[in-house]
């Protein structure tokens, strides 16, 4: 999208409009379903020759100084001299090895809505950001994607989540926030918590399983960190199985799968305490945040760094953790 905007109430307090994009070349910003990136990772898979066994869950993982073995459901075992866990939040590799996630939970929820876009008469390409929506008096963000909008509505501690989540609750709200034609083109509603926790270790005792994305770490999705992070974490791992492989001596090879597990936890740890910032300026719990919030409101339009400072606090600190070769996740 080319132009972002975020509102404090009914007010704009920030705007920022992109040059068109060259030909061939990426926008300022693209929002791509889930569903979109998994196909072409797919694809992307199959073009490498990667072999997939389908409908295999997995059911125990066990690890030696030599190797590991996943035994799956139907009791098929394979050997690996290393594996890489990337099998997300409900991580059975994780759990197999006994290995225990670290943080918090965030205690107010959000709802999060898809809706199909009305090809005939659509609405503007824009992010916008909503401090207390007039209509609901709550944080709402609308992003748009191919053929659609997400809508994600943050919910107060005290609320009833009945009155907002599922359809009929959906339907309930949504026409405060945006036209009520969109009611009838509800496509996907979620409720959720924010997860911001870490595994105590990236790999189990013998340094045979490498964890990596989301069996690694949950983060609240501030700032994108999550999924690229889980690309670091992937990329990281490969290359330190390949140094271990490659390796003649068997201190050599521990160490590198070692170094991977230090650096990767340590740069979850930095993801997870910036999606924190971001959290803390979005909830107003602290007096201090709420005063601050409201003072850069009603300075916004006369200084325009307070307006950046409204945007971008949603999405906490655009830099990464220090001595990462992966970039800034």
């Amino acid at each position: 999208w080319p132009t972002k905007r975020t509102y404090w109430r009914n007010r704009q307090v920030f705007v920022r409009h992109y040059p068109t994009p060259k030909p061939n070349a990426l926008p300022p910003f693209s929002s791509l379903p889930q569903v979109k990136i998994e196909q072409m990772l797919l694809d992307a898979c199959k073009k490498a020759g990667v072999e997939f066994a389908w409908n295999t869950p997995v059911s125990k993982v066990k690890t030696t100084p030599d190797g590991v073995t996943v035994t799956t459901e139907s009791e098929q075992d394979w050997t690996a001299q290393y594996v890489i866990g990337a099998d997300g939040s409900r991580s059975t590799v994780r759990h197999a090895l006994d290995i225990p996630m670290e943080g918090s939970r965030s205690k107010n929820s959000y709802i999060v809505v898809d809706v199909a876009e009305d090809e005939e008469h659509p609405l503007p390409l824009e992010r916008v950001f909503y401090y207390d929506h007039p209509g609901v008096g709550r944080d709402v963000l609308f992003v748009p994607f191919v053929g659609g909008w997400r809508v994600d509505l943050q919910c107060r501690e005290d609320d009833n989540l009945d009155a907002y989540s599922g359809i009929e609750g959906v339907r309930q709200w949504l026409p405060k926030v945006m036209d009520a034609k969109y009611v009838d083109r509800i496509t996907w509603v979620s409720t959720y918590q924010f997860l911001q926790v870490v595994a105590r270790n990236f790999t189990d005792t013998n340094g045979r399983v490498l964890l990596v994305g989301e069996a690694a770490h949950l983060f609240a999705p501030f700032g994108a960190r999550g999924m690229n992070s889980g690309i670091a974490d992937a990329v990281a791992a490969t290359n330190a199985i390949d140094t271990a492989l490659s390796a003649t001596d068997a201190k050599v090879a521990h160490e590198a799968i070692e170094e991977f597990a230090r650096i990767r936890r340590s740069a979850a740890e930095y993801n997870r305490d910036a999606a924190k910032q971001a959290l803390a300026h979005v909830q107003k719990r602290s007096p201090i945040m709420q005063v601050k919030r409201n003072i850069a409101a009603l300075i916004a339009p006369y200084w325009e760094r307070a307006g950046v400072w409204l945007d971008s606090g949603p999405y906490g600190p655009r830099s990464g953790p220090t001595g990462q070769s992966a970039g800034k996740y």
